[in-house]
This record gives structure tokens, C-alpha cells and sequence, in this order.
């Protein structure tokens, strides 16, 4: 079975930069039309360019707005349809991480990061969803291909590990993996797939910039990592390709975890991130 998105379009969020980058890119070169969605405009373009103009076989065109507005998630899927005229792939890969205190009553990340990880993710796959159901609606129910979309969710293994100190980020994405599953179950019949990919430390710009700050930073990363090192974002790029494929095309509800080995051990102080 072909792990080939050829000829799908896709809309990938956070795709100014980290994991979302790195997957909207690979798609791209895979011969995928994509929406490179994200808030920074200016970074977007500069990635816009790039990425049409590194040769690879897919169209990229780019939107910038604010996800978790109502009115600007309309306008990504309107914005896509004009460019493409249908979307078959959406990744969510916009998240945000920010240390909190549990013990601060006054500290909102909690909230901030359900409405950020959770929330867009759900109203974007809704939205999305509504549109590839009516993309086959003149095609006979016998004659529909077996799966018609594919939505893919960017997790953490914060969601399963205890680290007090990110108690918002490790909530978000714990409820972004349920979502994920209840999603699959609602879907399903409209033969729409939804998976997520839980993944622990990517070298992406946030993590360089973190171990340039801390020289035992990386060390402390590798030591608590069976495979010794820390993945490169294509690495999560490529586990994304599969599940929007047809060779996972009978796979839903499932979290597929890219961690080198961290979550199969157990202490709370290694970083999950």
C-alpha cells in the first residue's frame, strides 16, 4: 500500500514554523496542494516562497489570521476551496506551550491553552468536516471511496506524563487526544478518519533556542530517551504523511506516538517537550 498524498489538498495550521512547518513542507514535496495557515503573516510568506520554490511537486498558498475567531476559520476553508476547490487533509499543528503554576489560582494558561490546543482544533475539524461530507454528496454511498478525509491532530506525551509545571499544556493536550477519539467514533460513518500524533522532543526553533540557553538541557533529554536522541521535525512529518494516506486507511481514533522511546519510561522530571 502507497503512503502517497499526491493529488490531495491539504490545510496545515501552525505552518509558519516547528512541526507544522516541517509537515506542510513535506506534504508540498509530496506532491500535495496545501494551505499554510498561521497568525505570523510576515514569517508565512517568507515560507510561502520557500517552499514554491524548492521543486516540489504540490502547490503551497498561505493564510494568516487568528484560528480561534469563528469568522477566520470560514475564511481559511473559503480561502482553500478558491485555491483548490476541496480539501481532503486537515492537520492541526498549531499549539502553544506556556509554563503555569498550578498552585496559582490568579494563573488562566489552563483556560488559555484549551481555547488554543483544544478548542480551534475542534471548531477547524467541524468545520472541515461539514466540507468534505458535502464534497461526495452527488456521488452514490456504494461508490464513495472508503475514505474521503483524513484529520490529523498534533498532541503531546504531556498528555500521559506529570509535570506540575505544565499543567495547562499537559491538560490541552490530553483533552485534544479524547477529542481525537470522539471525533473518530462521530465521523466515522461519513467515512472520515481522525488520528493524532503524540510526539515528546522535536528539534524545532523553541527547543534550539531552549538548549542554547541550557547546555544540560540536551543531555537531560538524550538521558531520558531510549533511542539517545532528540527527532528531527521530519520525522513527525513523515508519521503524518501515513495517517493521511490510503495505507492507513483503516485507522481512526488512534494516537501515534513518536517519542524515541521516552514514555516507555517513568520519571516526572524528564522534560516532555
Amino acid at each position: 500500500m502507497s503512503f502517497s498524498i499526491e493529488g490531495k489538498t491539504a490545510i496545515v495550521t501552525g505552518a509558519a514554523n516547528g512541526v507544522g512547518l516541517a509537515i506542510a513542507r513535506h506534504f508540498v514535496d509530496q506532491g500535495a496542494n496545501v494551505m499554510f495557515a498561521d497568525m505570523d503573516e510576515g514569517r508565512l510568506c517568507d515560507e510561502l516562497g520557500e517552499a514554491n520554490g524548492d521543486g516540489g511537486r504540490g502547490t503551497a498558498r498561505a493564510f494568516a489570521g487568528d484560528l480561534r475567531e469563528r469568522l477566520t476559520i470560514a475564511n481559511l476553508l473559503s480561502a482553500t476551496i478558491d485555491a483548490f476547490e476541496r480539501v481532503d487533509i486537515l492537520v492541526n499543528a498549531c499549539r502553544q506551550m506556556v509554563p503555569s503554576d498550578p498552585l496559582d489560582p490568579d494563573n488562566d494558561a489552563v483556560q488559555m491553552l484549551l481555547e488554543q490546543n483544544l478548542m480551534t482544533s475542534l471548531r477547524l475539524s467541524q468545520t472541515v468536516a461539514k466540507r468534505m461530507i458535502k464534497q461526495v454528496e452527488d456521488i452514490e454511498p456504494d461508490e464513495r471511496p472508503s475514505t474521503i478525509g483524513s484529520i490529523i491532530n498534533l498532541s503531546s506525551i504531556a498528555a500521559r506524563r506529570t509535570h506540575p509545571e505544565l499543567l495547562g499544556y499537559s491538560v490541552s493536550t490530553a483533552a485534544l487526544d479524547q477529542m481525537t477519539r470522539s471525533l473518530a467514533v462521530a465521523l466515522a460513518p461519513h467515512r472520515i478518519r481522525v488520528n493524532g500524533v503524540s510526539f515528546g522532543s522535536v528539534l524545532s526553533n523553541s527547543l534550539k533556542g531552549a538548549l542554547k540557553q541550557n547546555a544540560d538541557y540536551r543531555t537531560n533529554i538524550r538521558d531520558h530517551t531510549p533511542m539517545h536522541r532528540i527527532a528531527k521535525p521530519g520525522e513527525v512529518a513523515e508519521a503524518a504523511q501515513f495517517l493521511a494516506s490510503d495505507a492507513a486507511a483503516f485507522m481512526t481514533g488512534q494516537i501515534m506516538t513518536v517519542d524515541g522511546g521516552r514514555t516507555l519510561l517513568d520519571p516526572v522530571s524528564a522534560p516532555a517537550h
